[in-house]
């Protein structure tokens, strides 16, 4: 269940940091320069499911493993971040 837990933190993380670039990246600029809102709409609410899913399991993770009140800030910080999920799944690992 601990090993699990940390797998689904990371499969989650890379999905929403995945969609954060994604958001910003592809989506915002179709929205300025191309005049689709719609990009942004749909990615955005893919984000925002995702980004939930990413701070629940934020929570998961602290319960069964009982992280500090730093690492948790840290993960939650690294959700606001680009590329900050997958800079956060590289320290978890090491």
């Amino acid at each position: 269940m601990l090993q699990r837990s940390l797998q689904a933190l990371r499969y989650v993380g890379w999905a929403e940091g995945s969609s954060f670039l994604i958001l910003l990246g592809i989506a915002m600029p179709l929205k300025y320069a191309f005049d689709l809102p719609q990009a942004v709409f749909v990615v955005g609410v893919a984000h925002g499911f995702l980004f939930t899913l990413y701070l629940l399991s934020i929570a998961w993770v602290t319960l069964l493993h009982r992280w500090s009140f730093g690492r948790v800030l840290a993960a939650f910080i690294a959700a606001f971040i680009p590329f900050g999920p997958f800079l956060f799944d590289r320290w978890i690992r090491h």
